[in-house]
């Protein structure tokens, strides 16, 4: 997906030039389609060698079936020699440093992991969260809403759900509904999730209380929205089961804890808003932010000792 050209427009009698400010996505006729990193499908048509020309197609899926259960084996067999040989500090991790460390922010895809039932569930139960699309018309979903805006403004009153003071909260214009597009309902469970877990860190990104801010700053609802999309395009989610190694982390740290993508949420918002204060961003360069925002949490997910979501470096960002 080519980069979206911004624009700024200002309402009438905006004499401020930011109280009633609107951004809008130029080479569209509908607004953000999709969140600022396009969405790439997961393709392993290159992975496999076919036998197609020695075996018929019957044959040949027998052969991938067995070959790829005993890659599995095997990868679980050095897995588990792995963390026997080389623990920390040990001769043989200091004469072969290289052996147990794996390229920050690699993209290369591994071999998907076997799963354990309790992984397996949350994966799937994750999945089905993915597979919402908001829908302005459900009450359910009109509630979620309601409760976000209570959350963020709690001494304010409720307004209705298309008003010109849902841009305040940086939505791109008085329905927020519209701006769902590529996020889906999960996104904004988990603005919801970050609202009331982590309300100190909520309310200074809302409100934008820390550094020397742009004088075009991101719009926070809309920048959820596509964090939500960076982190399942990030871990691997829209595949069978994640390949990638910060998928894979991922799962482990799913073992774990069942609210691990919705913790991701609020960790990666706040990695974003300290990558914007030290680039000096603006709203144009958001697609930069987001993808410098992206690799730093690809190493910290690449980072040995990682087994819970509290272990990343950047939790440390978070204030409740």
């Amino acid at each position: 997906m080519t980069s979206t050209t911004l624009r700024r427009r200002l309402h009438h009698g905006d004499g401020g030039g930011k109280k009633n400010e609107q951004f809008d996505s130029l080479g569209s006729d509908d607004g953000l389609n999709e969140p600022l990193l396009g969405y790439n499908k997961y393709d392993d048509s290159d992975r496999v060698c076919t036998l197609e020309d020695v075996l018929d197609e019957g044959r040949r899926q027998e052969r991938l079936h067995w070959t790829l259960l005993f890659s599995h084996l095997i990868s679980q067999w050095a897995q588990w020699l792995a963390n026997i040989v080389f623990v920390s500090g040990s001769l043989l991790g200091r004469i072969f440093p290289f052996a147990s460390a794996t390229q920050a922010g690699s993209t290369a895809n591994l071999l998907p992991p076997l799963l354990s039932p309790l992984q397996e569930a949350r994966l799937k139960h994750l999945k089905e969260r993915l597979a919402i699309p908001f829908d302005g018309s459900f009450l359910d979903h009109q509630d979620a809403l309601r409760q976000l805006w209570r959350l963020s403004y709690p001494d304010r009153p409720l307004p209705s759900l298309k008003s010109e003071l849902w841009k305040e909260m940086g939505w791109q214009g008085s329905d927020p509904s519209t701006d769902f597009r590529g996020g889906g309902f999960i996104s904004l469970e988990n603005l919801i999730f970050f609202a009331k877990t982590y309300p100190e860190s909520f309310q200074n990104l809302l409100h934008k209380r820390k550094g020397n801010r742009s004088e075009w700053e991101y719009p926070f609802a809309v920048a959820g929205i596509n964090i939500s999309f960076m982190l399942v395009q990030m871990l691997d989610l829209q595949s069978g089961t994640p390949s990638t190694l910060a998928g894979i982390r991922f799962l482990e740290l799913l073992s774990e804890d069942d609210m691990a993508f919705d913790k991701l949420f609020c960790i990666a918002f706040e990695m974003l808003d300290a990558q914007w204060l030290v680039k000096r961003a603006s709203y144009m360069e958001f697609n930069d932010v987001l993808k410098a925002t992206r690799l730093q949490l690809e190493r910290e997910l690449a980072l040995e000792d990682t087994s819970t979501v509290k272990d990343l470096p950047a939790y440390n960002l978070l204030r409740r």
